[in-house]
C-alpha cells in the first residue's frame, strides 16, 4: 500500500507547489492584500474534494457481482488514463512558476480578483479528486487503502510545500518529480492489467489464454501465504505498487506491457520537443 502514500504525496505537492507560487508572487508584487482569496480557493477545493469523496465512495458501494466487477475495471482504467494526463502534464511543466504568475497577473488586472480564487480553488480541487479516484483503483487492486499511509503523504507534502516556498530549504523537484513519475507509470500499467483482470471477470473482455505463466509458490501447510505469492508480505507489496500478478491473462499481460511502451514513447516525444524548442 506505498502506492497511497506515493499518490497523496505527489498530488497533494503539485497543488502545495501552485499555492506557493501564488502566495510567492503576491508578496513579491506586494498584493498580500488578496492572500485572503488564496486561503478561500484552498479551503473550498478541500471542502468540494471532501464531498466528492463522499459521493463517490456511496456510489462504489452501491453495486454487487457482475456490476460491480464491470465498475472496479472502469474506475482502474479511468484512474490509469487520469494518472496518465496527471504525468503528461507534469512533464511539460518546464515553466510552471512563469505560467502561473502570468495567469495571477492577467487575473489581478481585471475589475474582479475572482480569477485568483479560481486558479486556486481548480488547481486543489482537480489534485483532491484525481487523488480519491487513484485511492479507489489503488483500493480495488491491493483489497484497501491504508489511511495512515496517505495521510502521512498528504501531511509530507505540506511541510515539504511549506519548506520550499518559506525557508532556503532546496529540493531536486525536477529529480524528484522524474523518480515519481515512473513509479506512477508502473502504478497506472497495474492498473490498466488489473481493470482489464475485472472485465474479464465480468466477461465483457475475451480470456483467450487464462495464465500465460504461474509463478505463485503453493500455500503453506497452515494456509498462510508464502512471502512471494501475489498475496503474500511481498507480493502484496509488488501487487499495489507495481501491479504484481503471478499468474495473468495474456490480455492482461498485453496491455501492462502496451502501456508501458505507449507512456515511455510519449515521454521521450516531450523530451525531443524540448530539446528541439531550445535549439
Amino acid at each position: 500500500m506505498i502506492a497511497d502514500f506515493i499518490i497523496t504525496f505527489r498530488e497533494t505537492l503539485e497543488a502545495a507547489l501552485i499555492v506557493g507560487i501564488v502566495l510567492s508572487y503576491l508578496k513579491k508584487t506586494q498584493l498580500t492584500k488578496y492572500n485572503n482569496m488564496v486561503y478561500m480557493g484552498i479551503a473550498t477545493g478541500v471542502i468540494a474534494s471532501i464531498i466528492g469523496a463522499i459521493l463517490f465512495n456511496l456510489l462504489a458501494g452501491g453495486f454487487t457481482g457482475i456490476a460491480e466487477q464491470m465498475f472496479e475495471g472502469v474506475v482502474m482504467l479511468f484512474g490509469a488514463f487520469l494518472l496518465t494526463t496527471a504525468i503528461i502534464w507534469m512533464m511539460k511543466q518546464r515553466h510552471l512558476s512563469e505560467n502561473i504568475e502570468r495567469k495571477i497577473a492577467t487575473s489581478l488586472n481585471t475589475a474582479q480578483k475572482s480569477g485568483l480564487f479560481f486558479i486556486v480553488f481548480v488547481s486543489v480541487l482537480r489534485e483532491g479528486i484525481e487523488t480519491v479516484i487513484f485511492l479507489r483503483a489503488s483500493s480495488f487492486v491491493s483489497g484497501g487503502n491504508s489511511l495512515l499511509l496517505a495521510s502521512l503523504g498528504l501531511i509530507g507534502a505540506v511541510l515539504l510545500g511549506y519548506l520550499l516556498f518559506v525557508t532556503t530549504v532546496k529540493i531536486r523537484l525536477k529529480l524528484f518529480f522524474k523518480i515519481t513519475s515512473i513509479l506512477l507509470i508502473l502504478f497506472a500499467a497495474g492498473l490498466v492489467a488489473h481493470g482489464v483482470h475485472e472485465l474479464q471477470e465480468a466477461q465483457i473482455l475475451p480470456i483467450y489464454i487464462e495464465h500465460v505463466w504461474d509463478i505463485n509458490p503453493a500455500v503453506n501447510a497452515d494456509g498462510s501465504f508464502p512471502l512471494f505469492h501475489e498475496k503474500g508480505l511481498i507480493g502484496e507489496f509488488m501487487k499495489g505498487l507495481f501491479g504484481y500478478n503471478g499468474n495473468p491473462s495474456l490480455i492482461e499481460v498485453l496491455s501492462y506491457l502496451a502501456y508501458i511502451i505507449l507512456v515511455t514513447f510519449l515521454w521521450q516525444n516531450i523530451n525531443l520537443t524540448y530539446v528541439k524548442a531550445r535549439r
